[in-house]
Order: structure tokens, then C-alpha cells, then sequence
């Protein structure tokens, strides 16, 4: 459940923060005080989109944190885990920094988060229904998403969905093969070609740089056979040699340092010389022995060299990418075989089709359960909202075909009186009704959902008398097993709440700041009163407001 919500230098909050309790709770003010402004906020904490519009005027930035109570909430806590955004003990605390510039930063537990993690978060924590929600029920999409919620098949309708999107992609891959077999069979002619004369090249990964090496020693033959022969006669072979040389330094040297042993130093230096002069004539013959003049074996290695490079510029590539370029023709050959396969192609959709249809069937049997639940309860609610008689009814029309949405068509239908047969809301429901049922379905809805916390925002515009006192009472009820927090203007759902904040404005240097203080006792009684009353509040109205406190309290 939501423990407290933190707004600093938010639209016109510099610094506010509540602490909430279980039960239902209600914010109340004057219109335009700032009530709507801590749902915003709420929204924006919970991943809803940043603008630059949330800073105060004159403010570098904003800054909204919510602390949660997530010690019962097993899903959540594993997914904090898994993206290593777990905090201490049981509490989440969710936090969001917007700039003047409308940049925005998140966290989760102290560490940043992205807003799509918000979300993610948010979802399993806070469910809020806007004031004009009643507006989407008109919409199958938005009546679909409501009934699979009640359901609980949320995430067998995204399986559905992927299932057909890929049924669907299969379906449109066999018919583009089909409308371009000409064309896929006579680039496969090409493809085929030019792999069988890759192939018969075998041109190997490493051949190239062997090519090269093999050339630049069998062209230059000769003359590395006179250098090597040159310089082992300098060396080690021809009159005057060096290596004899220092032998006989090396020999005499060795004599004389045993009359002065000082001369060992230059001896520890010219001793190394001596054998690394030694291995380097060995060096020098056992390569002067490979060495051949073979013009047969250098005209077979330039002849191999302009075939690669031919085949090279033939292909526009590297005569090192040469092999990657086989493979891809290969891969590219493979493709177009299976494409051309139109029996294959035609077995991989149906198989697309049917995993398609039986999750469907999986959702269309949780559905068929669900409406008639959902039709009942809603129906229930409808008898206490002033529409007595009144029916509610889900319809769920057979597809010819598999669709996104599963193989039903889903459609709620309302009779607001005795006796009428029901029909589409968007057709027979008025704007009260739709206010009105859009609540019923909603209190509904919410006691199959496992977020912990609800919020609504003025969703009891446009009712009022005994059937606001009503709706007081349904979210009292829905408080016993749930965290709810209402927004409202109506003293009947207001009297009815558990705890009570009072949103007001006031003027500070020349600023408008919206302030929010707890109510109990005599405050309370008069804020009610101040909301039966309007401007002038008599001892009358507070005594109707404190009895209707009395009449609502648990």
C-alpha cells in the first residue's frame, strides 16, 4: 500500500508530503486548489509521461517520491530482485526528478531506473481511474481489456496477440512467394551459378596471405640466394670472416686475462657475440638450403593470384572476403529454396494458426466465465446507482476467423431500466450513466485485481443525493480489503471516507502554493459543511454534516 507521497517544487506544490493510511481516503477543496495536481503527481512517480509544465515557475526542477509498503507483494519483490532494484526490508520507494527543460531522471530504491521500469513497478502497486474514464467504455478495445483484467487473462490475450501477429507475417511471407515465384526462381538460377563458381575457386581463409608470401619469395629468388651467400661469407665461410675474428679476440683475450683479470668484463661480452654469431650462420644455411630458383611453381602462384583477385572485382570484395561472401550466396540460395517451397510454406502457417486458435480457445473459455461473473456483479451495483431494473450484459459474438483480440468479438450492452432490452452503451447510456457504470464496473473490477492500491479521481462527477451517499458506501466497502484514495467534491462519499485530507491554495510572497492538511474532529465537520454549504456555512449545515458523519462511520 501507498505510506506516503513527497512533492517538492511540483506545478504549485514547493514542499508537500502525506502519509496515507489502509481504508478509503478522500482529498477534498475547492476546485482549481491543486486536488487533481497529487493524482498528476502520483501518475508521473508511477513512469507517466514528463513535461517540462510539472516545475514550478522559477524552479530549477521538481521532484516527486512515493514510499510503498511491498512486504505482501511476493511478484513485485522478485522482480525488483531480478533487476537489481531491491530495497531494504518490505518498503519500494519510487522516485522522479524533472528539470526545466523537461528531461527527466528515475529511481527505484536509490538507483536509477528507466520510466518503462516506473511502469512496470507502478502497475503491480497502483491502479487509478481518471475522472472522464467512463468516456473509453464506449470503445470494444477498452471493453475487451476490462473484461480479460476481471478474468485475469491479461497474459493469455498478449499470447493471443503475438500468436496471430506471427500467423498473420507467415500468412503474408506465402503470399509474397507466391506473387514473386518468377523472380525468386530466377535469382535462385543466379544465386545457384554464382556459388557453384565460388566453390570451384575454394578459395580458403587464410590462402591469401599465403599467396602472397609464396610470390614475394619465389619472385625474388635469386637475389635472395646471392645476399644469403654474401653475407655467410662475411660471416662465417669466406677469408676474413668475422666470426673467425672474434675467435681469435675471444682466444687471445681469454689468455691475457689471466695475467689481469679485468679484462674478464669485456670477455662476459664478446663471449655472447661470439655464439649468437655462431647460431646466426647455422641460421643462414639451413635457409640458404630451402632456397630454389622454381619459375615453374612462381608462374602456378601468379596465375592462382590473378584468379583470386579477378574473382574479387567480379564481386566488388576484398580477395580476403571472398569466403564470408560464398557463405552469404549460400545462405541467401538456402532461403529462396525454402521460400519457393510452397508446401512448406503453406505447413508453417497452418501450424502458425492452430497454436493461434488453441490459446484463443484457452481465452475465450476464461472470458465466457468471467462475463457472466462480471454481468451479475455489475448488474448488482447498477440496483444501488439509481438505475434500479437496469442490466448489464457481456456479449461475446463469434469471429469467422481468428483475430487479435482472440475469436470473439466482445461488447457490453446496458438496459438502464425495467423492462428494456439491452443494448450497446455507446447507444441508450447518457454521460450520468456511463459515470455511474463506468464506478460499478470499476468497484467490480477492483476486487479480482491484486494491486494493492486504488485511485480515483472525481469519478463521481455528475451524481449526487442518495446516490452519492451510495457510492460513499461502495468505496468504504471496497476500503475493508483495499488501500483507496478518492478525489470528490460530494460531502455524501467524502462523510463516508476513513480518513480525510483537505487540498487548499493560499498566497505566499506574491505566490499561489496549494497546501494539504489531515482533518479530524471540528475540521472535518466543517469542511463537509463547507462542501453541503458552499460560501456561508450556518450551524445547521454543520450539524447536517456531523450527522452525517455519525451516519457513516463504521
Amino acid at each position: 500500500m501507498l505510506l506516503a507521497l513527497s512533492l517538492q517544487d511540483f506545478v504549485i506544490a514547493d514542499r508537500v508530503r502525506l502519509e496515507f493510511a489502509r481504508g478509503f481516503s478522500v482529498l477534498t477543496g475547492e476546485t482549481g486548489a491543486g486536488k487533481s495536481m497529487l493524482v498528476d503527481a502520483l501518475t508521473l512517480v508511477l513512469g507517466g509521461r514528463a513535461d517540462s509544465a510539472a516545475v514550478r515557475t522559477g524552479r530549477e526542477r521538481a521532484e516527486v517520491s512515493a514510499e510503498f509498503d511491498a512486504s505482501n507483494l511476493a511478484p513485485l519483490k522478485t522482480w525488483l530482485g531480478d533487476n537489481d532494484l531491491a530495497g531494504e526490508g518490505g518498503e519500494c520507494i519510487l522516485r522522479r526528478v524533472i528539470d526545466a527543460g523537461g528531461r527527466s531522471r528515475a529511481y527505484i530504491n536509490g538507483r536509477p531506473c528507466t520510466a518503462a521500469q516506473l511502469r512496470e513497478a507502478g502497475e503491480q502497486l497502483v491502479d487509478i481511474h481518471g475522472q472522464h474514464e467512463y468516456q473509453s467504455l464506449v470503445r470494444a478495445a477498452s471493453q475487451r481489456r476490462l473484461l480479460d483484467g476481471y478474468a485475469g487473462a491479461i497474459e493469455t490475450a498478449a499470447e493471443v496477440e503475438r500468436l496471430h501477429r506471427r500467423w498473420r507475417e507467415l500468412a503474408d511471407a506465402r503470399a509474397r512467394a507466391l506473387e514473386n515465384a518468377q523472380a525468386l526462381a530466377d535469382e535462385r538460377e543466379r544465386l545457384d551459378w554464382q556459388v557453384r563458381e565460388l566453390k570451384q575457386l575454394a578459395i580458403t581463409e587464410t590462402e591469401w596471405d599465403e599467396l602472397q608470401a609464396d610470390h614475394g619469395r619465389l619472385a625474388h629468388a635469386a637475389t635472395l640466394i646471392e645476399g644469403v651467400e654474401a653475407s655467410l661469407d662475411a660471416l662465417s665461410e669466406g677469408e676474413g670472416a668475422c666470426l673467425a675474428t672474434v675467435n681469435g679476440v675471444v682466444s687471445r683475450l681469454k689468455q691475457l686475462a689471466t695475467h689481469d683479470p679485468a679484462l674478464k668484463e669485456v670477455l662476459d661480452v664478446l663471449e655472447p657475440a661470439e655464439i649468437q654469431l655462431q647460431e646466426a650462420g647455422y641460421a643462414l644455411r639451413h635457409y640458404r638450403q630451402r632456397l630454389d630458383l622454381d619459375p615453374d611453381r612462381l608462374r602456378e602462384v601468379e596465375a592462382r593470384l590473378e584468379a583470386v583477385v579477378g574473382m574479387a572485382r567480379k564481386y566488388r570484395v576484398g580477395p580476403r572476403e571472398l569466403p564470408q561472401k560464398q557463405q552469404e550466396l549460400t545462405a541467401r540460395l538456402e532461403r529462396i529454396a525454402e521460400g519457393l517451397d510452397a508446401e512448406a510454406l503453406a505447413r508453417e502457417e497452418a501450424a502458425a494458426r492452430e497454436a493461434c486458435v488453441v490459446q484463443a480457445r484457452k481465452l475465450t473459455k476464461a472470458r465466457t466465465k468471467a462475463a457472466a461473473e462480471l454481468a451479475s456483479q455489475v448488474t448488482a451495483a447498477m440496483q444501488q446507482l439509481a438505475m434500479a431494473g437496469g442490466r448489464f450484459e457481456v456479449a461475446l459474438t463469434p469471429l469467422d476467423e481468428p483475430s487479435a483480440g482472440g475469436l470473439e468479438q466482445i461488447e457490453f450492452l446496458v438496459t438502464a431500466h425495467a423492462g428494456g432490452t439491452p443494448r450497446p452503451i455507446a447507444k441508450v447510456a447518457s454521460g450520468g450513466e456511463l459515470s455511474r457504470l463506468s464506478l460499478a464496473l470499476q468497484t467490480v473490477a477492483s476486487r479480482v485485481a491484486d494491486v494493492p492500491t486504488l485511485v480515483f479521481d472525481e469519478v463521481d462527477a455528475g451524481i449526487g443525493g442518495g446516490v452519492a451517499e451510495i457510492v460513499g458506501r461502495m468505496l468504504q466497502a471496497l476500503g475493508r480489503s483495499r488501500q483507496v484514495l478518492c478525489i470528490t467534491h460530494l460531502p455524501q462519499v467524502a462523510a463516508a471516507a476513513d480518513n480525510q485530507w483537505r487540498v487548499a491554495k493560499r498566497a505566499v510572497k506574491g505566490e499561489t502554493l496549494s497546501s494539504v492538511d489531515p482533518l479530524e474532529g471540528d475540521a472535518r465537520v466543517d469542511e463537509i459543511a463547507r462542501m453541503l454549504g458552499g460560501v456561508k456555512i450556518t450551524d445547521t449545515t454543520r450539524r447536517h454534516a456531523a450527522e452525517m458523519l455519525g451516519t457513516t462511520a463504521r
